[in-house]
């Protein structure tokens, strides 16, 4: 990244701050103990379009002069966000083509927050003219480094008159002739042929029993149209702000979206990070918290914004969650940290007393004195702020990665496989097992290089090319270990079935064929290793015949029993792992071990529940994150001694944590 977005990578905390719901007088007192307390970033207006042009053309931005120039009094630096997610009342009256409309024909209505198709003219007509207003009042500003691109986009399923002609265009432009169009698609079946353009439009009804390969381009149609609503709003900011950075708050995974495409025309990623506090999650949310830092850090591949961080109990459409226990908010912010955030901002500074969110608590309840949460938050502040300048320029650096694939959460939720087979859970499981042994992983987009990296986890690999196949085996027979999975090798890429023996364009290089499969569903399959351990296969089990692999797990039941259930493949330099059936964790974590220690991948194979290690490295050293994310006490053992950061002294190789406890150790 340039120079001039060096705001994008500073190590520090920030806050989001709503000045249009406070009175003013209230403005510079926050801001002050903003500055206290080590806040260096607050985020502004991402649903502020009101305010700024309470009516067409009529800009009313003195309020928004006021707290720019206050933060710039005091030193905070501002993110400011475009307002398109919810266009005013004015606007929706004015042009309704802005709402967007269901598969049922019913409107989408204003009122609560992302009421707008992303290919309306009007809302991008109107949101050229706010943003541009924006970009030309504040673009020298000196409080403003960089920019949010409206707010947590989502998929909506557009069925409007203009989303319906921009479909058919699209795929006019993809395609070029109906003939095309109907071998694409298969519309054979079911007498679907396509005989004229006119005929050719959104999925009305929006059943899931429509063509599979139809229903996949209307949702590669929806991801190009973000892209092109939020180009438009990048070309302004090029414009009028050359020196900011942009970036956009990507949340909740997963996402049909797809957030690599989204994430190309941006500076750096951000994620809105709300781990949940209820006890029963303690065994399974902090793992898929770490999932999600390690998605969002594989959109751009390299360090990312937190741009919504848990500061208290969340609530506002659904009962209001736990208060986070004594630790939890700064344990999760380092978390964050750990995996690669080098921003992390708060939501929100002080909890709403009107509107919808009143109970997505902030750092500061609506009685406006600070408690338990906001002295655990300034302690934060205070232990972020002293090691920023060892931290900045580190990033989590790995040798396993995941190969994630939007493409294929798409077409296997077009098309569920078995009951209780969800891609993304499954990718959870592998990340998870991983986790747990200190390995660490990335998540990349299934098409990236591979470089660098020793292992690599391919799951279900649904729909497959050459170009990605090439890859894999180009990685493998230069030494590297590939692991494959059941569901592999389906699909071309316009989701039609190979007519091929499955694992499809990937059976040479697993040295395997699957001869039949049993979708297992929600039931459970014993397995077994040459040892006689024995260990629970679930979700689909395929039936292999070894073609050059060897087994390494056989079904122990069932009429395929005796038969491999896992195989390993010896492939040039390298090694494929072919896994016929979605193993438990004790399995993975075994089979993970083996293979990070013939690799020779740094681990710490026997953490205890909720604990988790990270790396992060750079020019001013390597550092080991310890975070327990759990309620109760550990201890971890570590080779050696190391010094503390955060503590100032000295620690043994075994290392005390209190629950939620942290610490940070240097390496080198």
């Amino acid at each position: 990244m340039e120079n001039q977005y060096a705001d994008a990578h500073n190590v520090q905390i920030g806050v989001v701050y709503y000045p249009e719901h406070w009175d003013p007088s209230l403005w510079e007192e926050d801001i002050q103990l903003m500055k206290q307390t080590g806040v260096r970033v607050v985020r502004l207006a991402e649903f502020a379009w009101s305010r700024m042009e309470p009516s067409p053309g009529q800009y009313t931005f003195e309020w928004l002069d006021r707290a720019l120039d206050l933060f710039a009094k005091y030193q905070i630096r501002v993110v400011l966000c475009t307002p398109t997610n919810t266009p005013p009342r004015w606007l929706t009256e004015l042009k309704p083509d802005i709402l967007p409309v269901f598969a049922n024909g019913e409107t989408h209505h204003p009122g609560v927050r992302g009421h707008r198709c992303y290919n309306s003219e009007s809302l991008r007509d109107y949101g050229a003219r706010i943003i541009t207003q924006m970009t030309t009042r504040y673009g020298d500003h000196p409080a403003v480094i960089g920019w949010q691109l409206d707010n947590e986009y989502w998929v909506i399923d557009c069925h409007c008159d203009t989303c319906n002609q921009r479909f058919r265009e699209w795929v006019q432009e993809k395609y070029g002739t109906l003939e095309s169009v109907n071998r694409e698609w298969g519309t054979v079946v079911w007498s679907g042929e396509y005989s004229d353009w006119s005929q050719v439009g959104v999925p009305y009804g929006g059943s899931r029993h429509q063509n599979p390969s139809y229903l996949l381009d209307f949702a590669r149609f929806q991801w190009d149209s973000i892209a092109g609503f939020q180009r438009d709003q990048i070309r302004i900011i090029r414009e009028n702000c050359p020196g900011h950075w942009v970036t956009h708050n990507f949340h909740t995974y997963p996402q049909r979206l797809n957030l690599y495409q989204i994430g190309a025309d941006l500076d750096v990623a951000a994620f809105d990070y709300y781990p949940n506090t209820d006890p029963d999650k303690q065994a399974t949310g902090p793992y898929s918290g770490a999932l999600s830092l390690d998605v969002t850090r594989g959109i751009k591949r390299r360090n990312f914004w937190i741009m919504e961080q848990l500061s208290g109990p969340p609530g506002c459409w659904f009962p209001i969650w736990r208060a986070p226990y004594p630790g939890f908010i700064r344990a999760f912010s380092w978390q964050a940290i750990a995996r690669g955030a080098d921003t992390v901002v708060h939501f929100r500074w002080r909890s709403a007393v009107a509107g919808a969110e009143q109970f997505w608590h902030g750092l500061i309840d609506q009685s406006n004195v600070p408690g338990r949460r906001f002295r655990e938050f300034a302690e934060l502040c205070g232990e972020v702020n002293a090691l920023a300048s060892k931290l900045q320029g580190t990033e989590p650096a790995n040798e396993a990665a995941i190969l994630f694939s939007h493409e294929h959460l798409e077409a296997l939720r077009i098309q569920p496989q078995a009951e209780g087979f969800d891609y993304y859970e499954n990718v959870k499981d592998y990340h998870r097992a991983l986790t747990k042994l200190g390995i660490g992983c990335d998540v990349i987009e299934w098409t990236q290089a591979l470089d660098g990296y020793k292992l690599v986890v391919a799951p279900s690999f649904y729909l497959l090319n050459t170009e990605v196949t090439d890859a894999l085996e180009r990685f493998a027979a230069a030494g590297g270990t590939v692991i494959v999975t059941s569901r592999s090798g389906v699909k071309h890429m316009n989701n039609q079935h190979v007519m091929l023996p499955l694992p499809g364009l990937l059976a040479e290089c697993t040295g395997v064929n699957v001869e039949e499969y049993d979708p297992l569903g929600r039931a459970t399959i014993r397995v077994v290793d040459d040892a006689g351990h024995s260990y629970l296969g679930s979700q689909w089990c395929d039936v292999l015949s070894l073609h050059g692999a060897e087994a390494i797990l056989w079904y122990d039941e069932d009429f395929y029993q005796g038969t491999p259930a896992a195989t390993v493949n010896e492939f040039g330099q390298g090694k494929v792992y072919y896994l016929g059936t979605h193993l438990d964790e004790a399995c993975l974590k075994h089979l993970f071990r083996g293979i990070a220690e013939e690799l020779r991948l740094m681990m710490v194979p026997d953490l205890p529940e909720g604990v988790q290690i990270v790396i992060r490295a750079g020019i001013t050293g390597s550092y080991l994150f310890v975070l327990n994310l759990s309620r109760e006490p550990h201890q971890v053992s570590l080779p050696g001694t190391y010094a503390s950061l955060l503590y100032g002294t000295e620690r043994g190789n075994v290392l005390s944590l209190a629950p939620y406890g942290v610490d940070i150790l240097q390496l080198s």
